[in-house]
């Protein structure tokens, strides 16, 4: 069982970096802020550079309720998050 703690880390997170990666392949596609498509792999550190720490608390909360192998969550700004169970 996963806990989710408001001060988990120092960034804000409302789950571990530890947490997020031990259970999901996290890729983004679509159109960053700079106008460059996007279409890879990334972090933790690669989701927060892109949406900021509200927004991926946003998509960890509906992607941890899932029950499906993949979580695909659409932003309106033209990026796709899409989380992989491992």
């Amino acid at each position: 069982m996963i806990k989710v703690s408001t001060n988990n880390n120092k960034n804000g997170l409302a789950y571990s970096s530890k947490d997020i990666n031990r259970n999901f392949r996290i890729k983004v596609s679509g159109v960053d802020a700079q106008g460059r498509k996007v279409h890879k792999l990334v972090g933790v550190a690669g989701a927060i550079a892109l949406i900021g720490v509200e927004m991926l608390n946003k998509l960890l909360k509906r992607a941890f309720a899932c029950m499906d192998d993949v979580c695909v969550c659409k932003l309106r700004r033209g990026i796709k998050f899409s989380f992989y169970y491992k």
